[in-house]
């Protein structure tokens, strides 16, 4: 049953797959991207803006992708409809690793914010116990099932972006222009500070494409998921660039450099008290606790959407009251597993997980810009140029985005994410051999179904018409 002639009960409207793209990219580290951009100074605020403008593209891309490629699975669907099936599976894997690890990463920084109020001294053994609870909680969430997932995300991200919106609105009557410093305070060149301040800016854009992952599961999703991404994503540029304008001129940038509560700093210096900063770090902590949710949820989606066509194991397809709920436990248990680690011994283990998560998540973004190419200028038929220049145009912007992302992520970053590949190879090879495909192409979407609500049915042998979707 596609997602269009599901019950309305059991699938994600506008306003909840809005949610899903806010409340997964706004996370816990929006609190101390101030503080990471303040050693580069304003400059900062110009590369924000620069890389909102692609992450923007990129947004219209899977929006495009998702009308295009009907069903959940995202950039593994739309590299494997393209590309064929190892970069398909490639696309899945790193993603899975990057939203799995990605998890432990956010619960680490969530329960630096819940120590604000309790196991203050950061005992160990507390710090893995607060950390677990926020783990499994998003799980007991999804569970409940898709409604209670969507309804949730919604009341997460009204409850974190009205607080961080009216600091950053607030904050724009109070800012002090002595408190910027220097407009370029890194002591390199402008266009290496504009680098630097983008490669930190452009992963506060990490869960754009959440919607398009969850696409089967979105009413209307010819419509909807590109909606949603798109608005999501200019939502949440909105309050980051305002909100870090707003610390920029609130909090002198000596102090916002060595701050790691800025949001915080910025509120008691508007609000004149420290009531006002442990405020902040409550909306950081249902700001987590949402993220995980929209996280939680979409860790069982993608490998799901992978195991229906035999690229992961058939375990992973399996529900529960509509729900992932394998990918989302096995995904949950290995993050667990992982932050155990974080707080033991092993920090180096987990500084390099993160490194490589923080490749392999620019792999989809890479993959799917370069379909939107390729369906664009490989597809005969009809064209309408005006609107075949204009979506061109946004998929090379796109694609650019996405070799500048990856490009900011760095040699160690690049040689973890290598390995992670590799890791993925012996999976594909043993999932190849228990299937027993020998090479045959799995079915593609174009064999499947139409896109919901397009009146066609569109097939290999029937290539659709330029510019006909952007």
């Amino acid at each position: 049953m596609s997602a269009s002639m599901k019950p309305q009960g059991s699938t994600l409207g506008l306003p909840a797959a809005s949610a899903l793209v806010v409340g997964s990219v706004i996370g816990t580290g929006v609190f101390g991207l101030p503080s990471a951009l303040a050693a580069f100074g304003p400059i900062s605020l110009v590369a924000f803006l620069l890389v909102t403008i692609g992450a923007v593209a990129l947004a219209i891309v899977f929006g495009a992708l998702a009308a295009r490629v009907p069903g959940s699975g995202g950039p593994y669907l739309y590299a494997r409809d393209a590309f064929g099936e190892f970069p398909g599976f490639l696309n899945a894997w790193s993603y899975w690793l990057t939203a799995w690890a990605g998890n432990a990463a956010i619960v680490v920084a969530l329960t630096g914010y819940v120590e604000v109020f309790i196991n203050t001294d950061h005992n160990v053994v507390g710090s893995m116990i607060i950390a677990i609870v926020c783990l499994w909680i998003p799980v007991l969430i999804n569970v409940l099932g898709l409604r209670s997932m969507g309804g949730a995300q919604v009341v997460f991200t009204i409850l974190k972006i009205v607080p961080l919106a009216a600091i950053a609105i607030i904050g724009l009557f109070f800012l002090d222009p002595a408190n910027f410093g220097p407009f370029n305070s890194s002591g390199t060149d402008g266009w290496t500070a504009l680098a630097g301040a983008g490669a930190v800016a452009l992963f506060a854009y990490l869960g754009i494409e959440t919607a398009s992952v969850a696409a089967g599961r979105v009413r209307n999703a010819e419509r909807n998921v590109s909606r949603a991404t798109v608005y999501g994503t200019i939502a949440c540029g909105a309050v980051y660039i305002l909100g870090t304008l707003a610390v920029f001129g609130t909090v002198s940038n000596t102090d916002l450099r060595s701050s790691t509560a800025p949001f915080s700093d910025a509120a008691n210096a508007i609000f004149s008290g420290t009531w006002a900063g442990q405020a902040v770090a409550v909306v950081a902590v249902i700001s987590g606790l949402g993220c995980l949710v929209g996280w939680t949820f979409i860790v069982g989606e993608m490998p799901q959407a992978a195991a229906k066509d035999g690229m992961f194991p058939r375990a992973f397809a399996r529900e529960s009251r509509g729900m992932p709920i394998i990918g989302m436990l096995a995904s949950t248990i290995l993050a667990t597993l992982l932050t155990v680690l974080a707080y033991t011994s092993f920090e180096q283990v987990f500084t390099m997980v993160v490194l490589l998560t923080v490749f392999t998540s620019v792999i989809p973004f890479l993959f799917s810009a370069a379909a939107q190419i390729y369906w664009l200028v490989s597809r005969s038929g009809p064209t309408s140029w005006p609107h075949f220049a204009r979506d061109i145009f946004v998929a090379v912007l796109a694609l650019v985005f996405s070799f500048w992302a990856l490009v900011g992520t760095g040699a160690e970053a690049a040689f973890y994410g290598a390995i992670a590949f590799l890791l993925g190879v012996p999976l594909y090879v043993w999932m190849k051999a228990s299937n027993r495909r020998h090479g045959l192409p799995a079915p593609t979407p174009w064999d499947v179904a139409p896109a919901a609500g397009t009146g066609a049915s569109i097939t290999a042998s029937e290539p659709a018409p330029h510019g006909t979707v952007a």
